[in-house]
């Protein structure tokens, strides 16, 4: 019998046993995600987007959206994000990043926040109503924030994308064009997005200081932002070697382990604990 035939459709018509143990995993990864949201057991992760010229100063700070289980333990967003993609719960998962972020904005004032969020999101109505609702009960919020969408579902839909940006950006928030590099944009599309921040995605970012590869992309990935106006970040800065190599080239901003890793206890919140002791 042939491997194929072994593991393969073969005459009976059956799955390999591989696949459908894969299967069953990655539904039953989606059930527990739907049943997590669906009773808000999430929570926002914070890590710091650094000035190049600062390194110890945040420009702003990305919340990461984390999904809890019946245990508390956070479910690895790899096991789940592209499945829900196309699902409500992916929507759901959106609402309550940015009912979350809205909320850290309305109590820390001197706060930049940048939110997550699906191109397919801008349709949903209890996202765009508690977008909506932030904006208006407080004037600074907007221009404290920044909604990230990813190259790959900002070209999934880029007319209902450039129209929303444009309302948006009448009111002060900002955008960023996430994991740049990695998907395929059309650059007529990207002449009309009006972007603030591109984020270079971190597969061009490792070991760049050594990778000659990645010196001529991420060089040329950031003329583009450049000729666009935009603010350039680099992600998935791990080595000091790597950031020194970055400020050199001129990128303006990095994220990444080097600066910190995403926490549910951030320095506002540290400082707020410490004053409560006092």
């Amino acid at each position: 019998m042939t491997q194929d035939r072994k593991w393969g459709k073969g005459a009976v018509g059956h799955e390999d046993p591989v696949t459908r143990a894969v299967e069953a995993r990655d539904r039953s990864t989606v059930e527990m995600v739907d049943q997590a949201v669906r009773h808000s057991q999430v929570m926002l992760a914070y890590q710091p987007v650094v000035t190049a010229g600062q390194p110890d100063t945040a420009a702003f700070y990305e919340g990461l959206i984390r999904v809890l289980d019946a245990t508390g333990r956070v479910i690895p967003a790899r096991d789940f994000i592209d499945q829900i993609e196309v699902m409500e719960t992916g929507r759901v998962i959106d609402s309550l990043a940015l009912e979350h972020g809205l909320r850290v904005l309305a109590t820390h004032p001197g706060l930049r926040l940048s939110i997550n969020m699906s191109a397919r999101s801008i349709g949903y109505a209890r996202w765009m109503r508690m977008l909506e609702k932030g904006l208006a009960a407080d004037p600074t919020v907007p221009e404290r924030l920044i909604l990230e969408i990813t190259e790959t579902s900002a070209m999934q839909l880029p007319e209902l994308v450039t129209g929303f940006m444009t309302r948006m950006q009448r009111k002060g928030v900002g955008f960023a064009l996430d994991n740049f590099g990695a998907g395929f944009t059309s650059f007529k599309f990207l002449k009309t997005f009006y972007f603030d921040i591109l984020k270079i995605d971190g597969a061009f970012i490792r070991d760049i200081a050594s990778d000659t590869d990645n010196q001529v992309l991420t060089t040329a990935l950031m003329t583009i932002g450049r000729q666009f106006d935009m603010v350039t970040v680099a992600q998935n800065v791990e080595k000091q070697a790597d950031a020194a190599y970055l400020a050199g080239l001129g990128i303006d901003c990095m994220q990444g382990y080097r600066f910190g890793a995403p926490t549910v206890r951030p320095p506002w919140l540290v400082a707020e604990a410490t004053r409560a002791r006092a």
